[in-house]
């Protein structure tokens, strides 16, 4: 007989999983996570046989039905690349296709080009409703301003440069502006002021994190009821409503205006917001821009003026050297409205449609460029001015165009003063702190 304290545990062996097989460029694990092949994309798909089935017969299509389409073609829409296709936004893609086909259809004639630049704003806004009424994240604006500008630089070097009218110092400036407009968005792209939960210990997030938020903030505010022009300006719960945020009470010894956000779990410091589209909260949060598709808050929005800045510069110059290559001998302001035989050659005639196109993007940029000087004047954010008109606690001036909630205006060189210092922990406000 063995003695007792001689036993040995008997070790149980683990149940060994089975290693999965690596992806090929052209394989991929589908959402319901079954492995799957790019080149099957059109098999298998019930939803889209019923629609088609449905609308051959004439007959209508359920909303559900719809949904489950895009939703399958959206996952199956990738290209081949290492370890596995990569998923490709659905809204990245009209941008690339229909733009060039609109610009050179106006290009035709002067009336195709009036009724295609006039539709493009309106199309362009409706699916700004559509996507903000939702509350979901959509890399169309994005994709259509980053393929705009590599487009019109694309017909500027084809059809503007060869005809010798513009040099090579022209050419490096406008070059060199086009560089620093992408390198200003990439700033602005950055994280704009992402508050952490003090509970976690972290004091940043990563990109993953942020990713994971974001999607988390799309499927939890779909259904939530229409948004304004900026996008994301919502109707905040004054103070005497007791279902929204729960303020600190006033007796408190830091005395701060801080609400709590029941989503992230965290007290919000003054001037900073839950963005709904993005599913996080952001300090002193100005709006959430399509354009960058991220919020523009303390941390990017110096950069965010600096994009525009830089954006209308090159912009008009790109302009004005194009009109006076195609339209010789004539003011800039007088070939944009008059310039005879530009329609005679379909080279002039497309450059000429695209400088009208990029006028009407640059006039729309400008309208922004104003709003954001004219607020950061009056210390105010876009968001708090929204809320004033709602509230009508705010004062108009010229019309509506300036709003002056006076809460947190310190006059023009000390509001410019903080907005030139935003970012930087140690810089305090002690007149946004007073409840």
């Amino acid at each position: 007989m063995t003695q007792k304290g001689s036993m040995k545990p008997v070790k149980k062996k683990k149940t060994e999983e089975p290693e999965l097989e690596p992806l090929c460029c052209c394989e991929y694990i589908d959402r319901n996570g079954e492995k799957n092949h790019v080149a099957t994309c059109l098999c298998d798909c019930q939803d889209l046989d019923e629609g088609c089935d449905r609308w051959i017969t004439c007959k209508s299509l359920q909303p559900e039905t719809c949904e489950r389409i895009m939703d399958t073609i959206s996952d199956r829409l990738r290209i081949p690349w290492l370890r596995g296709a990569k998923k490709v936004n659905i809204s990245i893609i009209p941008p690339l296709v229909l733009l060039p086909v609109f610009l050179h259809v106006a290009s035709w004639h002067f009336l195709l080009g009036v009724v295609v630049l006039t539709s493009l704003p309106v199309l362009a806004l409706w699916y700004y409703y559509l996507t903000h009424r939702r509350k979901e994240q959509t890399l169309f604006f994005l994709s259509l301003g980053l393929f705009s500008l590599g487009y019109m630089y694309y017909v500027f070097l084809q059809e503007v440069v060869p005809k010798g009218r513009v040099g090579p110092v022209q050419l490096a400036v406008l070059t060199c502006g086009l560089f620093l407009i992408l390198l200003a968005l990439h700033r602005a792209k950055k994280n704009p002021g992402y508050l952490s939960n003090p509970a976690s210990g972290d004091r940043s997030l990563s990109s993953s994190q942020l990713e994971c938020l974001s999607r988390k903030g799309q499927e939890k505010t779909k259904g939530f009821p229409g948004a304004d022009m900026s996008g994301s300006l919502n109707n905040r719960t004054t103070k005497d409503d007791p279902k929204g945020s729960s303020k600190m009470p006033a007796g408190s010894p830091t005395k701060a205006k801080e609400d709590w956000c029941a989503k992230c779990q965290l007290v919000r410091p003054a001037r900073a917001w839950h963005c709904r589209i993005c599913g996080i909260c952001v300090r002193r949060m100005d709006h959430h821009c399509v354009w960058i598709n991220s919020c523009v808050g303390e941390s990017n929005h110096q950069a965010f003026i600096l994009a525009l800045l830089i954006f209308l510069l090159t912009s008009v110059y790109g302009i004005t050297l194009t009109l006076d290559t195609i339209c010789r001998d004539r003011s800039v302001f007088t070939a944009l409205f008059y310039c005879p035989g530009v329609y005679a050659n379909y080279s002039s005639a497309l450059s000429f449609t695209c400088v009208w196109y990029s006028v009407i993007i640059t006039a729309g940029m400008a309208y922004i460029f104003l709003i954001q000087l004219i607020n950061i004047s009056y210390n105010v954010t876009e968001r708090e001015v929204q809320q004033a008109l709602r509230q009508k606690t705010g004062r108009r001036l010229l019309c509506g165009l300036i709003v002056d909630t006076g809460q947190y205006n310190r006059g023009f060189l000390r509001n410019w003063h903080q907005f030139s210092t935003l970012g930087t922990r140690a810089f305090h406000h002690p007149a946004e702190d007073i409840v």
